[in-house]
């Protein structure tokens, strides 16, 4: 399995640091408002990645971070004069209810920065005693970039433009103003009460320390991948290796991926454009959030995607179209997987993620007349296993009518073990023209 390491520049062969384990970290949402597609394209290709370590035979250990405080938070709590917690709990829970909406596998833990001031705390205190951070008169801390000789190694940075001496305050920054970056910003009167009581002050961790601290605390100190998108490598991403780095001595990640940006009508996507679009805009104009899913994985995750209205729905037509196909053929329990087929999907996943290519293979497969029909139907339902499109799944419009409420009624019945009144109710699905299948994630309808 071959993997586009940031880092190094090139592909390179992965294998986890554990032989059965690969550990994985990816930079979540800054909790101030909702996300947009161009976030959820970056949570869509760290999700292929997930699926595809584990097709590959590894079990994965992906911890995801929250920003619930931050620049952005601080500000829009402010602006709308509600509790900081109110305001990041509440689009922390739109965030996940829109990945499961995308199928997305929620990781095995959500880590929130302000339940580990105390690990940041400590991370700051060992870049202090090392010489690689200090303190100015107002109480901030700041880290020494230009004592810590890797900087710029991510981001190919050219360090000779470097100011000595020059801070920033603020959390985000531009490419062509590198430097000095807070690790710990003293209270103002801005932060109104939001600080924190700690050994090194009244005050509040910046942006960059957080995901130092909470990945070093949930996977240690060094980890196998780290992913997140492009407009991450600098500053943050670099910064989170010279924090790293700079305290433990050890190589912070092996493997750095970045998905590239998503574009809409060839633009960046920006509220000033008028063409800023959420999960919930695609719902609105009558598509699934899975052909949105579809439309991501018809692009490379390091090839820019432009979003067109046009292009969604050439998503949504290819996806109906494929779920009309195989909710024709037998019942997957009736085939056989093809090899030759997997294989072939295989090799593109582990070639650094060739989602373009596993379509085309997908298609192809239902293009082939030589493959029977239930063996057709098992090796595509196995392809969606990575896709994760439903594709098993009979859409509403291809229900005939009174079966979806027969199988409502029969969800309640199985639910309250009334499996005579089930059983009827599954004759009475059949009559009309379908199937139903239990499995362990729930009851799926096919047209016989």
């Amino acid at each position: 399995m071959e993997l586009y390491n940031t880092l190094a520049g090139k592909l390179e062969k992965f294998v986890p640091q554990n032989s059965h384990q690969a550990t994985l970290y990816t930079c979540g949402p800054t909790v101030y408002d909702f996300s947009h597609i161009g976030n959820l394209r970056t949570y869509l290709f760290e999700d292929i990645l997930k699926r595809t370590l584990k097709l590959a035979g590894f079990s994965v250990k992906h911890v995801m971070n929250i920003t619930d405080v931050d620049d952005k938070t601080i500000e829009k709590s402010q602006a709308d004069k509600i509790e900081l917690s109110k305001i990041t709990k509440q689009y922390e829970a739109t965030f996940v209810a829109d990945i499961k909406k995308l199928n997305i596998i929620l990781p095995d833990k959500f880590t929130r920065a302000t339940e580990y001031i105390g690990q940041m705390v400590n991370l700051i205190a060992a870049l202090e005693k090392k010489g690689l951070a200090y303190k100015t008169p107002d109480g901030s801390i700041y880290f020494s970039i230009s004592k810590f000789k890797d900087y710029g190694k991510l981001s190919k940075l050219d360090k000779k433009g470097i100011k000595s001496g020059a801070r920033v305050n603020q959390d985000e920054y531009q490419k062509e103003n590198p430097a000095d970056f807070a690790l710990w910003k003293a209270w103002d009167e801005a932060d109104g009460d939001i600080y924190w009581l700690t050994s090194l002050g009244k005050g509040r961790p910046g942006w960059h320390i957080e995901c130092s601290a909470m990945s070093q605390a949930e996977l240690g100190e060094t980890i196998d991948i780290h992913a997140g998108a492009v407009d991450l490598i600098f500053p943050h991403h670099e910064n989170e290796i010279a924090q790293s780095e700079g305290a433990s001595g050890k190589k912070f990640v092996r493997f750095w991926l970045h998905g590239e940006h998503l574009l809409v009508n060839g633009k960046r996507m920006a509220k000033s454009e008028n063409n800023f679009y959420t999960l919930l805009d695609i719902v609105k104009k009558g598509f699934d959030p899975l052909d949105f899913r579809y439309l991501c994985l018809s692009a490379h995750y390091r090839d820019k995607l432009n979003f067109t209205w046009e292009s969604l729905t050439g998503a949504k037509n290819a996806r109906t179209r494929a779920i009309k196909i195989l909710s024709s053929r037998p019942r997957p329990d009736r085939g056989s997987i093809n090899s030759e087929y997997i294989s072939k999907f295989k090799s593109a996943l582990e070639n650094d993620l060739n989602t373009p290519e596993t379509l085309a293979v997908f298609w192809n497969l239902l293009r082939d007349e030589k493959i029977p029909a239930g063996d057709k139907k098992a090796t595509a339902l196995k392809m969606d296993e990575i896709f994760a499109l439903d594709l098993d799944k009979v859409s509403t419009s291809e229900i005939p009518a009174g079966v979806q409420k027969l199988v409502d009624e029969r969800k309640v019945a199985r639910k309250e073990k009334n499996f005579e009144l089930s059983d009827k109710l599954r004759g009475q699905i059949e009559e009309l023209g379908c199937t139903v299948e239990d499995t362990d994630s729930g009851s799926k309808v096919y047209s016989k």
